[in-house]
């Protein structure tokens, strides 16, 4: 039984840290077609303010829960600033965004680096953290145990937003058919700004996560940027349930090779099954009916 809970359980989680890490393409790329390569950045960003938010308030448990909006507002208005000042210019342009968005992520680096130093800092876990509940046998870390709850909060409030209110329906009209979109009386300019500030928002948020497992450091989010695309494509670009499943897979996956070869190894053989997967259904385990994406 330890056997198979191991590698489940610990596979969750790591599920949960690549649909964080997902979550924000599967809005700027799924409904917006941006191939927005400076998300890990993002991811990074929100990494490096959890551990400022540490720094300002030292008790571990209070800055941990305000790291999260901290790091929502953070690297939300990094994602704004760039779709104002360059992705807006290059929409239905997305090889152009790819090129783009890699040399921003390389200025994002640097500055990481020239502000943080390049050994990157630790981020304190608080005490009620630093546990573990024993699962047939397993000690299941808190720390996973947060980043799943995180995941599934994340999940749940961007479903609600996206089915429930009226930007969620003014998002779903844009990606439908722009231009008659544009006709009804909808800004769909707002909605593109709006929407890169969301899906930048929820990187920050996977920083959150990804730093009390691993800390801070300028490449983190080069880590985890291809594996997210994986995820987003092989899960069907723009469906949120498709990410989840797909996520979940990679995550369990990689668990269970791990226990065979090495993590490096796991890494690349999970990578080539999504790309098998991918080659026998291009479109993903989802798709998305639209009248036009302009």
């Amino acid at each position: 039984m330890d056997a198979l809970t191991t590698p489940f359980l610990t596979g969750t989680a790591i599920g949960a840290i690549l649909f964080l890490a997902a979550l924000g393409l599967t809005l700027t790329f799924g409904q917006m077609g941006v191939i927005n390569m400076a998300n890990g950045e993002f991811l990074m960003a929100g990494a490096y303010a959890t551990y400022l938010t540490q720094q300002v308030i030292h008790s571990t448990g209070i800055s941990i829960v305000v790291a999260v909006p901290v790091a929502f507002v953070v690297t939300g208005t990094l994602g704004l600033l760039l779709e104002v000042s360059i992705i807006q210019w290059m929409y239905r342009r997305p090889l152009d965004t790819l090129l783009v968005t890699v040399g921003v992520s390389m200025v994002l680096q640097q500055l990481a680096r020239d502000v943080f130093g390049a050994q990157g800092d630790p981020v304190r876990p608080p005490s009620w953290m630093r546990g573990s509940i024993d699962v047939f046998g397993y000690h299941w870390p808190h720390r996973q145990l947060f980043t799943i709850v995180l995941a599934v909060t994340a999940l749940a409030a961007l479903t609600a937003l996206l089915k429930r209110s009226a930007f969620g329906r003014r998002i779903r009209a844009t990606v439908q058919n722009r231009d008659l979109a544009e006709t009804m009386g909808v800004s769909t300019r707002s909605v593109d700004r709006l929407t890169f500030f969301l899906g930048s928002g929820l990187a920050g948020v996977g920083g959150v996560a990804i730093a009390l497992i691993s800390g801070t450091n300028p490449t983190l989010g080069a880590t985890y940027i291809i594996p997210a695309f994986l995820v987003v494509v092989a899960g069907g670009v723009g469906q949120l349930k498709g990410t989840v499943i797909a996520a979940w897979t990679v995550g369990v996956v990689t668990a269970f090779l791990t226990d065979w070869t090495s993590g490096s190894m796991a890494q690349v053989l999970t990578f080539a099954a999504v790309v098998v997967f991918l080659q026998i259904r291009p479109q993903g385990l989802f798709t998305v009916r639209t009248r036009g994406l302009a």
